[in-house]
């Protein structure tokens, strides 16, 4: 699938390891969005109850309210009811979604609404997230947080569960996670 999109939606990536300042970077470009007067839809999975049900919320505790969507078809039906029709959609944890997401977001940008999209790009098991993979090589800006890794301070690349689990997608913070380098990620097993 292509996305192509008129000129004036843009699509913005923020991608990283967790507790690199995504969800922080989110917070920031919504404020300024809403300084210029612009009407943000904010979306976060549902099952992404970490901090509050109805927030994006960074470690510090800053918060900005959020609609929830159950899955990414969600997402389109939620934006069709704010009056007026954002300028601008937010989607959080947009992993979350898989490669479901890039099909909401095509026909938001079809649509000239601009969206940002951020979450985890690499897996604790070292692969790719969908739908970094159809998301990234499209976007018009790609901004790639790093934090420091717990092991040797070096910029973090990656996202290691401190416990062993098979599911993919794990929601948790930091008492299952931590951030690493890539020489010192250790990825989990099968």
């Amino acid at each position: 699938m292509t996305l192509s999109k008129p000129e004036q939606s843009r699509l913005v990536v923020i991608h990283g390891p967790m507790f690199a300042g995504k969800s922080t970077e989110i917070v920031r470009r919504v404020g300024e969005a809403r300084t210029r007067g612009a009407h943000v839809l904010v979306v976060k999975p549902e099952r992404d109850t970490r901090y509050a049900a109805d927030a994006v919320v960074t470690h510090a505790g800053e918060r900005i309210e959020a609609a929830n969507a159950r899955v990414a078809a969600d997402i389109l039906p939620l934006v069709a009811r704010e009056v007026p029709q954002p300028a601008l959609v937010v989607i959080d944890e947009i992993h979350f979604f898989a490669s479901d997401a890039v099909a909401p977001i095509h026909a938001l940008l079809a649509r000239g609404i601009s969206v940002v999209v951020a979450g985890c790009d690499i897996d604790h098991f070292g692969e790719i997230f969908a739908p970094f993979d159809a998301l990234l090589p499209r976007a018009d800006e790609r901004v790639h947080k790093q934090g420091v890794c717990a092991r040797c301070g070096a910029p973090s690349t990656h996202s290691e569960r401190l416990v062993p689990a098979t599911d993919r997608i794990i929601i948790g913070g930091a008492a299952e996670f931590i951030a690493t380098c890539a020489a010192c990620f250790r990825p989990s097993r099968r």
